[in-house]
C-alpha cells in the first residue's frame, strides 16, 4: 500500500492557475487559502487513453462543494477541463494517470481566518502523475480505527474538502496496526468508509454499501450501484454493523485512485476464503470495461 517513486514523474509540469512550471519550482503563496486554514476542495480523476472517467461528475462535486464554501470566481468546468488538457499535453500523458485537482479560495492580502481577506480569485492547480492504482488487485487489509468520521453536524463531508486529518489520524492507526487502510465508523457506530475508499459487504448474494452521512459521496460508488443495477445484482444501501462486517462473506472498497480492490482482512479476521470473491471479480471485471468505453476525450 506504501506507494513508490515513479522515475517517469521527476520532471512534471504542474498547472497553477495556467501557469506551467518544472514541479521543483511550482510555488502556492504563504498567504494561499489553502495553507492559511486548509481551505480548498478537491477531486481525483483519472486517465484511461486520453478519456476522463466521469468528469462532469467529478467536476459537479467540486462546483459543489466550492458553492458549500461561499468561494468567488470559480472557474467553469470548460476552463477547467481546458486547464487539464494542457498538463496532460505538457506532461505527454494520455494513459494510465492519476489527477489531483484542487481549488483553494485564493490568495489573501494579509494573514487571517476572514474569506474576506481574499480578493484575487481562485487558485486552481492540476497535478497530473503517471500512477496505476494504488490498491493491491490481490487485495489488502483493515483494521477498525479508533478515530470516528466527523458528523455533518461538525463538518458535512458532502464538502470534498482538504481538510483530512480525521482520514489521516485513522490511517495512523491503521498503520500501526499493521493493515493497509482503516475502517472507520460513525458516530453511531456504524461503517462509513475507510480512510480513503468506500465499501461493500456481500452477504448471500446481495451487495451492502453504507449511507454517505459521515463521507463523501463517492463517485466510484455510484458507479458500481448502477453496474449492479444493470446486470441484475441485488445491492442496498444500509447501515451496516462490525458483526455484519465481520460475517460478510466478501468485501471490497471504491475510488477513483485504487478503482476496485478486494479487502481479505479486517481486524484479524479473514473474509470469505481470504482471497476475494466472486461478486468482486465480476464488478470489477464490469467497471474495467465501463472505465475502457466511457469518459469525456480530454487529449488525443
Amino acid at each position: 500500500m506504501l506507494q513508490n517513486f515513479d522515475e517517469r514523474n521527476r520532471n512534471l509540469i504542474v498547472n497553477i492557475n495556467g501557469r506551467l512550471v518544472h514541479r521543483d519550482e511550482a510555488g502556492v503563496s504563504p498567504f494561499d487559502s489553502a495553507v492559511q486554514g486548509g481551505d480548498a476542495v478537491w477531486e481525483g480523476l483519472r486517465v484511461y487513453g486520453g478519456r476522463i472517467f466521469r468528469l462532469r461528475q467529478h467536476l459537479d462535486r467540486l462546483h459543489a462543494s466550492a458553492r458549500a464554501l461561499a468561494f468567488e470566481r470559480v472557474p467553469s468546468q470548460a476552463e477547467i477541463t481546458a486547464g487539464i488538457a494542457k498538463t496532460l499535453r505538457a506532461n505527454g500523458m494520455r494513459d494510465g494517470v492519476h489527477i489531483r485537482l484542487t481549488l483553494t479560495r485564493g490568495v489573501k492580502y494579509t494573514s487571517g481566518m476572514d474569506p474576506r481577506l481574499n480578493d484575487a480569485g481562485t487558485t486552481l492547480i492540476v497535478l497530473a502523475e503517471h500512477k496505476a492504482p494504488v490498491y493491491d488487485k490481490a487485495g489488502v487489509t483493515l483494521a477498525t480505527s479508533g478515530v470516528r468520521r466527523i458528523p455533518p453536524e461538525c463538518l458535512d463531508q458532502k464538502i470534498h474538502s482538504c481538510n483530512l486529518l480525521n482520514s489521516i489520524l485513522a490511517k495512523l492507526q491503521a498503520t500501526a496496526a499493521g493493515a493497509d487502510d482503516a475502517l472507520m465508523l460513525d458516530l453511531d457506530g456504524f461503517v462509513a468508509e475507510t480512510n480513503a475508499t468506500h465499501l461493500f459487504f456481500v452477504e448471500r448474494g446481495v451487495a451492502s454499501t453504507p449511507y454517505t452521512h459521515s463521507c463523501p459521496e463517492g463517485i466510484t460508488r455510484g458507479a458500481v450501484l448502477e453496474l449492479c443495477a444493470r446486470h441484475g445484482i441485488p445491492h442496498r444501501i444500509a447501515d451496516i454493523t462490525l458483526a455484519e462486517v465481520y460475517r460478510a462473506e466478501e468485501i471490497f472498497c471504491t475510488g477513483t485512485m485504487g478503482e476496485i480492490a478486494p479487502v481479505l482482512r479486517v481486524d484479524g479476521r479473514t473474509i470469505g476464503d481470504g482471497r476475494g470473491g466472486p461478486l468482486t471479480r465480476r464488478l470489477s471485471e464490469l467497471y474495467a470495461a465501463l472505465t475502457a468505453s466511457e469518459g469525456e476525450v480530454v487529449v488525443d
